[in-house]
C-alpha cells in the first residue's frame, strides 16, 4: 500500500509556499557574512550567465510586439548586459548595507529589573505580485535574503522567460553557496489562479508586496486575506513657484519628466505660480517639446501655447488623475502655492511632489501641507528611489501609512519582537 505525502495533495503554490517557509526558518537565525556571501554569488552570478538572461528576454520582447505593447511598457520589460550588470551591481550595493535582522530598535531595564530589548526580526515569507519589470526579481530577492526572509515571487506573463532565467540564476548561485534554494521560487504557473491562490495563502505566506498599476494593486489589496504592504501608482506633481529660479525649473522639470518617463516616480503633471507663468510656461513648453513631451494644457496654459514649438492638447479631467508612464505631461496654472496644494491634494497619489522656489517661508509650507511620501524642494521627482536614497536596491515605494512609507529598504522587511530577560521574576 502506496503512503501518500501531505504534499501529494497540495496545489504547486501551495508546495512552494511551504518550502518557503522551511526556507524561511533556516534564513532567519543565519548571520550576516553568510548571507552576503549567498548575495555576491549571486551577483558573480549575474554576470557570468549575462547571455542567457538576455537571450531569454529577447524572447518576452518578441511576444510584447507582437502583442502590440507600448515602447514604455517594453523599456521596463527590456534586459541589455549593460542592465543586468547594473542589477548585479545593485546586488553589491545590498552586501555592503547593514544587516538589520537583531538590531535593537529600544532596549531599557525596567523597575522591576527586568531587561526589555525589542530587536529586528525577519517577517518571514514575503510574496511579490509585480507587473513587466523583471529587475524586480533580483532586487525583491536581494533584500529579502539580506533581511532574512524567503521570497515567492509572481512576476507577469509578459516576463516569464526573463524571470524564469533569472530565478534559476539566483537559485544555483544561493545553492552554491550553502543556503536553502527554495529560499527564493517563482511562483508556480502563469494564470491568475495562481496569483489568487497566492493571495490566499494566509498562516503560509506573511506578507504580500504588490508592484505595478493601479488595477494591480488595488486587486491584490481588495482581495487578498494575507497581509499586504500598498505600494502605489505615481502621480507626481512638479510645481513652480512664484520665487523660482527658472532656469533651475526648467532643469528640475525636464528631468522630472523626460529622464525616464516610464517609471513611477517620473513627474506627470506640472503646476505654475499664475505670478511666474509669462515668463516661465514659454520656456517650459519649449523645453518640453524638444524633450518630446506632449502637453495636457489647462485653458490657461494653452493661452501660452500659440507660439510655442510645444505639441499641445487640451486637457480632460481625466488627466489630472493620469500616471502616463510616457512622454506627457499634464499641466496647469494656479493662483498660488495654497491652491497647488488644493490641487495636489485632489489628485495626488501619494508618491512624490516637488516645489521649486527660492523663498524659504513657501518651501516650509509646500512641505508641511503636502502630504506624500517625499516632498522634494528644489530637486527632481526622479530621487524618490531606494537606490538614490541608499538603501541599496528597493523592494518598492510604499504609499501607505503603516509600517512602512515610501522607499523600502531592507528596515522595512523587518518585523520586531521583544525579548524579555529576568532572573525568576513573578508577576504578582
Amino acid at each position: 500500500m502506496t503512503t501518500l505525502s501531505p504534499y501529494d495533495s497540495m496545489s504547486p503554490v501551495t508546495r512552494a509556499a511551504y518550502r518557503a517557509k522551511a526556507a524561511a526558518a533556516d534564513l532567519a537565525p543565519l548571520p550576516r557574512a553568510v548571507k552576503d556571501d549567498a548575495l555576491a554569488a549571486i551577483a558573480d552570478a549575474l554576470e557570468v550567465r549575462t547571455s542567457e538572461i538576455v537571450e531569454a528576454n529577447a524572447k518576452d520582447i518578441a511576444k510584447a510586439r507582437e502583442a502590440g505593447t507600448s515602447e514604455a511598457i517594453i523599456d521596463l520589460l527590456t534586459l541589455t548586459p549593460e542592465r543586468v550588470r547594473a542589477i548585479a551591481s545593485d546586488v553589491r550595493d545590498v552586501v555592503a548595507l547593514p544587516d538589520p535582522v537583531g538590531e535593537v530598535v529600544r532596549g531599557s531595564t525596567l523597575p522591576n529589573g527586568i531587561d526589555l530589548r525589542q530587536v529586528r526580526v525577519p517577517l518571514g515569507v514575503v510574496g511579490i505580485i509585480y507587473e513587466a519589470r523583471p529587475n524586480v526579481t533580483v532586487d525583491a530577492a536581494a533584500l529579502c535574503l539580506k533581511s532574512g526572509n524567503a521570497v515567492l515571487l509572481r512576476g507577469s506573463a509578459s516576463a516569464y522567460e526573463s524571470n524564469t532565467a533569472l530565478v534559476r540564476v539566483l537559485r544555483d548561485a544561493v545553492g552554491g553557496a550553502g543556503l536553502p534554494a527554495d529560499a527564493i521560487q517563482l511562483v508556480p504557473g502563469e494564470s491568475r489562479d495562481s496569483v489568487r491562490e497566492l493571495m490566499r495563502a494566509r498562516g503560509l505566506v506573511d506578507v504580500l508586496i504588490p508592484r505595478g498599476g493601479a488595477s494591480l494593486i488595488q486587486t491584490v489589496v481588495t482581495e487578498s486575506v494575507v497581509p499586504v504592504i500598498e505600494t502605489g501608482v505615481g502621480n507626481c506633481h512638479v510645481y513652480v513657484d512664484a520665487h523660482a529660479d527658472l532656469d533651475m525649473a526648467i532643469d528640475i522639470l525636464i528631468n522630472s519628466k523626460a529622464q525616464r518617463p516610464s517609471v513611477c516616480n517620473a513627474a506627470e503633471t506640472l503646476l505654475v505660480h499664475q505670478d511666474i507663468a509669462p515668463e516661465f510656461l514659454p520656456r517650459a513648453l519649449d523645453a518640453l517639446a524638444e524633450a518630446g513631451v506632449t502637453v495636457h494644457a489647462d485653458p490657461r496654459v494653452l493661452a501660452y501655447a500659440k507660439d510655442s514649438k510645444a505639441t499641445v492638447v487640451e486637457a480632460t479631467p481625466d488627466d489630472w488623475d493620469t500616471e502616463y508612464l510616457s512622454y506627457d505631461i499634464a499641466a496647469a496654472v494656479v493662483d498660488s502655492l495654497d491652491r497647488a496644494v488644493d490641487h495636489i491634494r485632489l489628485w495626488s497619489s501619494g508618491h512624490t511632489e516637488a516645489i521649486v522656489t527660492t523663498s524659504q517661508q513657501a518651501a516650509r509650507r509646500f512641505t508641511q501641507l503636502v502630504d506624500s511620501t517625499t516632498v522634494a524642494v528644489n530637486a527632481s521627482t526622479r530621487f524618490t528611489d531606494g537606490g538614490q536614497f541608499g538603501f541599496g536596491a528597493e523592494i518598492g515605494i510604499s504609499t501607505q501609512k503603516l509600517h512602512a512609507r515610501g522607499p523600502m529598504g531592507l528596515p522595512e522587511l523587518t518585523s520586531t519582537k521583544y525579548i524579555v530577560t529576568g532572573d525568576g521574576h513573578i508577576r504578582r
